[in-house]
């Protein structure tokens, strides 16, 4: 009996101590108090069942201790003071605004601090100022090695405090890819750029705007200044490049840069010739484009820049080949009364014909005359050339070209009047005449792709001509399909013409026994004699 009550008095003390403790339990209540928008410091902060008072500092926190069950905190600015009910609210987080609107968080998900380089400043944030304060001065002084650590600090852990991080990270990355050591390394700090930009968009917006930069950017140090690229590798470039142009021009609207709206349609267009996109969608920008610069001239832009944009959009266009020549001849034919009394104009409509191989037209025909009556110059005498070329008057046709190269002095245009010369020679059989005006319009535009591509040919169509052997014979197909691989590599829009041609020809290559019984092997040099005297690469 007396271990009972023994028993019993021992378990009524033990509930007692916990019925204490109980009493005295805690929860420590942490926050920001916020006042106008900005954080507020000398707040006194109270709590129900809290002995304890604090006053925020310069950071707007405070953290306090309150009994278990506490129902209110007490916030208090000199004469202004708030009770909040937290009855219920079982978070220890609580923060408070004096206004009622708390700011978006100032801490992201990865733990880097989204205020910006004001309310840094103001919070006296020693590792904000300290790398930012050596960023500064490293960058001010072109030092992008002394700069990029201290500028990859502020990238990761205060990603949101100035655009000036993007910009510049902008620069300092195009100059890293332009001075890259390897490949590799170019790559990697490419990828390294296209993230800068997508940052800069997650925390300072302006998505059309910075989005066109990407693309730009891609397409200059991919293609434009890039490595030899597979075709593979081409096409995936120019669609990456192509979606970004696409949002951009969907975020920006009207408002969408010339530069832009002419990079959007280049880049449409180089996709056409790829085979990847259908030409209605080709037409569809277009006329997209058109109608944003359209409204810009309407509402008095800058004529100058936006006249040089629709332009540029309208070649684009006409000479893609999404508009062929019964198009272009319906769209020019009821303006030529009024487009034949202005030089520049006819001009540019004949430029158009001619790229678009619209030269059996009458329209071209009525066009070259006018011209050419009103003004004999170099331009005026290859659309002569052409008109002759067209009604098979062969010498006049030689002539006029001839004409043409000796009057010309821009060599873009020589380059173009040496490759139809070229061609019409090829045409008439002169294999090694041909080759040599090929050779010109190269020598005066390495970029023109189709001078390669006659190169190519003429070698193609003399190869049953070379040699006395089934083997001496075959091996111009080498060398005519490394300059159908030139001439896409130069120029996208003979992406599918060249690759055609490739198929074709290297279908007639030497095989491994007619090799063998020849002493080559796969790979090695191999000249070609006589008036061609060019080397290629056995295969």
């Amino acid at each position: 009996m007396k271990s009972l009550i023994s028993n019993i008095k021992l378990l009524t003390t033990v509930f007692a101590v916990l019925i204490s403790f109980s009493a005295f339990a805690q929860r420590t209540i942490t926050g920001t108090v916020y006042k106008d928008g900005e954080v507020a410091a000398g707040v006194t902060v109270e709590g129900h069942k809290s002995k304890e008072t604090f006053m925020t500092s310069f950071d707007g926190k405070y953290s306090i201790n309150v009994g278990d069950g506490a129902k209110w905190l007490r916030f208090t600015f000199i004469d202004e003071s708030e009770k909040v009910d937290i009855e219920g609210n079982t978070s220890d987080v609580i923060d408070f605004s004096f206004d009622g609107v708390i700011p978006e968080a100032t801490v992201d998900a990865s733990g880097a601090d989204l205020r910006s380089a004001e309310e840094l400043q103001r919070a006296g944030e020693t590792d904000f100022l300290s790398p930012y304060t050596m960023y500064d001065q490293f960058y001010d002084q072109d030092d992008y090695d002394g700069a990029l650590p201290y500028w990859r600090t502020l990238y990761n852990k205060y990603p949101a405090s100035s655009k000036n991080i993007y910009i510049s990270g902008e620069k300092m990355y195009k100059d890293k890819i332009e001075k890259a050591s390897t490949p590799q390394i170019r790559e990697q700090y490419i990828d390294t750029l296209m993230a800068v930009y997508d940052k800069r968009v997650e925390h300072f917006g302006q998505k059309g705007y910075v989005l066109s930069r990407k693309a730009v950017a891609l397409l200059e140090y991919k293609i434009t200044n890039g490595p030899e690229l597979s075709d593979e590798e081409r096409i995936s470039v120019f669609k990456e490049a192509y979606n970004y142009l696409d949002e951009s021009i969907s975020e920006e609207g009207e408002n969408a840069e010339p530069a832009a709206i002419v990079l959007y349609m280049q880049t449409t267009r180089s996709l056409y010739m790829m085979g990847e996109l259908a030409n209605e969608k080709v037409a569809e920008n277009y006329n997209l484009l058109s109608e944003i610069v359209d409204a810009n001239l309407a509402k008095g832009g800058d004529e100058e820049k936006y006249t040089t944009t629709k332009e540029s959009i309208d070649s684009s266009f006409q000479t893609s080949g999404a508009a062929d020549c019964e198009t272009l001849v319906s769209l020019y034919t009821p303006k030529f009364d009024q487009i034949s009394q202005d030089i520049d104009q006819l001009k540019k409509m004949l430029q158009i014909l001619g790229k678009q191989r619209c030269t059996d037209s009458d329209l071209y025909a009525n066009a070259s005359e006018a011209l050419y009556e009103m003004e004999p110059s170099a331009e005026a005498a290859f659309n002569m050339a052409r008109l002759y070329v067209k009604r098979n008057e062969i010498d006049r046709a030689k002539e006029f070209y001839q004409d043409a190269i000796d009057a010309e002095t821009d060599k873009e245009l020589l380059s173009t009047y040496y490759y139809e010369l070229g061609a019409f020679t090829l045409s008439e059989k002169s294999y090694q005449q041909a080759r040599n005006y090929a050779n010109q319009a190269i020598a005066n535009d390495p970029t023109n792709g189709n001078a390669y591509m006659l190169k190519g040919n003429v070698y193609a169509q003399y190869a049953p001509n070379y040699g006395s052997t089934d083997f001496e014979k075959k091996v111009l197909y080498w060398l005519a399909t490394d300059y159908f691989q030139k001439a896409k590599n130069v120029d996208p829009d003979t992406f599918q013409a060249a690759n055609s041609q490739i198929k074709t020809y290297s279908a007639y290559f030497p095989g491994t026994e007619t090799m063998f019984m020849a002493g080559v092997t796969k790979g090695d040099s191999y000249k070609i004699e006589g008036w061609i005297n060019e080397t290629t690469t056995a295969r």
